[in-house]
């Protein structure tokens, strides 16, 4: 018989159809993901940059109380970086000594936490199915293969018409299972590089801005010659 895709799935028995549509959900599942997280990261990322621009003003004089107003504004909220800095400006805008700047630094902790967690949010998807979409396609396959031994059965014979369905139906299944298992796997390292990234910016801000609060409650260089 010949066969295309689109009769063979009409043919299919009920478990493959089942075992394919399961498949068709993951797939579908890590493009969400995919679309999702690309405009998510590069939201984030592109309101950070433009939040330190904006700050830089109020930064370089030291004006805690703008530059605390600044990342307040609504235009940066998707922003990981005005996240860090309105919990550790307000610590240190409250008091400005070494006691400030460690609650500074003990707020941006927290806060990086829960943003590292809100940049991983859907990757576990990508996660699960590259590493279970060739077992769900395997249960496709063994379902193809009962189908082809049932022909034989039926037939009364070994021919190739009396299996070629339940094999083709295999293939398929196997097919199809490890094409989604590679898009998840591919999809997982990607962004799970993109967050890495975003992760050390994420550092490397906390620490400048603590050197920056550094920098504000030490005396003058006149007076510290003295």
């Amino acid at each position: 018989m010949d066969h295309n895709l689109f009769e063979l799935l009409a043919e299919a028995s009920v478990p493959v159809k089942l075992i394919l549509a399961v498949l068709a959900v993951m797939a579908i599942g890590c493009l969400y993901v995919a679309i999702e997280r690309t405009w998510s990261l590069g939201k984030t990322r592109a309101q950070s940059r433009e939040l330190a621009e904006a700050l830089s003003a109020a930064l370089a004089k030291g004006d805690t109380a703008a530059a605390l107003q600044v990342t307040k504004d609504s235009k940066y909220k998707a922003g990981y970086l005005a996240h860090l800095l309105e919990k550790g400006m307000a610590e240190f805008h409250n008091r400005k000594d070494a006691h400030g700047i460690e609650a500074a630094a003990r707020a941006m902790r927290n806060a990086s936490v829960a943003e590292a967690s809100s940049l991983r949010k859907g990757i576990g998807i990508l996660a699960t199915t590259g590493a279970t979409a060739p077992f769900v396609g395997l249960v496709g396959t063994i379902f193809g293969i009962i189908n082809a031994f049932q022909g034989m059965a039926e037939t009364g014979s070994g021919g190739l018409g009396a299996v070629a369905g339940g094999i083709a139906e295999a293939l398929w299944a196997t097919a199809f299972g490890i094409t989604v298992a590679l898009i998840g796997v591919w999809l997982f390292n990607w962004f799970n590089g993109k967050i890495d990234s975003i992760t050390d910016d994420m550092s490397v801000a906390v620490q400048e801005f603590l050197d920056w609060c550094e920098k504000q409650i030490l005396p003058p260089l006149e007076d510290a010659a003295k």
